[in-house]
């Protein structure tokens, strides 16, 4: 059984448009958890009248990203799921997106599946995964390099955020869950994909399988797209900033190889520092 984990705190409207996406889908062998953070939005109220076979888990509003969808995985555990998908309400999944998601997870039971991202406005492909060099510092967007006549079934990457990510529960059982303490928000997702990496587990982006997204709705473009002095701190600091470096430089020293860990981190810091500027 799949079970598909969404934290949610005060975003109704995005909340209801995201389950109603999900009750179109193609095929119906599978449960959605919300993990509601003390929405004061009347969400939770939302989802019981109109959504009454989403299991609703509330909480009293001292979690962010991680721990609360730590909450849902271990739901999702003690209730028999096979595989957990972690996905965001500011998505809109494709009528067969879980069709085409189990249907590549049967083939490769024991990988993490990622869905390919589009904009909901323009439906441009945005996000396919990426392939991280250690030794060179760098992140490489898999759809910068691949053909388009290629970019449908399965590539391989090695990296991959939450944002509909399909997890076999082996993973889990074998490498832990979200790393809550260390990276409660950003982070937690990569960290995760970091360590099943390294554990043997294969991580691919599933091109059959898509969401569409919302690309300036989240906190950390939204820090992009008012620059100031202001929002450049919080993007390096805050605990919704995109560029923290206190997360970025604690998830490197965890899991980059020593040998190329000066390199890595010099990198990865630089493009904090400059990136805010020049990148809208």
């Amino acid at each position: 059984m799949l079970y598909i984990v969404t934290p949610v705190f005060n975003r109704k409207a995005f909340t209801q448009a995201y389950l109603e996406a999900l009750s179109r889908q193609s095929i119906r062998d599978f449960k959605v958890i919300i993990v509601d953070d003390g929405s004061t939005d009347a969400t939770a109220e939302m989802i019981t009248q109109e959504f009454p076979d989403v299991i609703l888990l509330k909480e009293k509003g001292d979690l962010w990203w991680a721990e609360a969808t730590n909450i849902g995985v271990r739901y999702a555990m003690t209730h028999g799921a096979d595989y957990i998908m972690t996905l965001n309400d500011d998505t809109l999944p494709e009528p067969d997106y879980i069709e085409k998601m189990l249907y590549w997870s049967k083939k490769h039971p024991d990988a993490l599946l990622g869905a390919l991202a589009l904009d909901q406005e323009t439906d441009a492909i945005i996000y396919g995964g990426e392939i991280r060099d250690w030794k060179r510092g760098l992140f490489l967007p898999i759809i910068d390099t691949l053909p388009l006549k290629e970019q449908h079934g399965l590539h391989e990457v090695n990296l991959f955020p939450g944002r509909g990510l399909l997890i076999p529960v082996g993973v889990f059982k074998e490498i832990g869950l979200y790393d809550s303490r260390n990276f409660p928000q950003t982070v937690a997702d990569l960290d995760l994909t970091y360590r099943a990496v390294s554990s043997g587990f294969k991580i691919f982006c599933n091109f059959d399988a898509k969401i569409k997204t919302y690309p300036n709705e989240s906190a950390s473009s939204r820090l992009r797209s008012n620059r100031s002095l202001m929002n450049y701190y919080k993007h390096l600091f805050s605990i919704k900033g995109g560029g923290n470096v206190i997360w970025f430089s604690k998830c490197a020293y965890k899991n980059c190889p020593p040998k190329y860990l000066p390199t890595f981190l010099m990198m990865g810091i630089a493009r904090r520092l400059v990136g805010y500027w020049l990148h809208k």
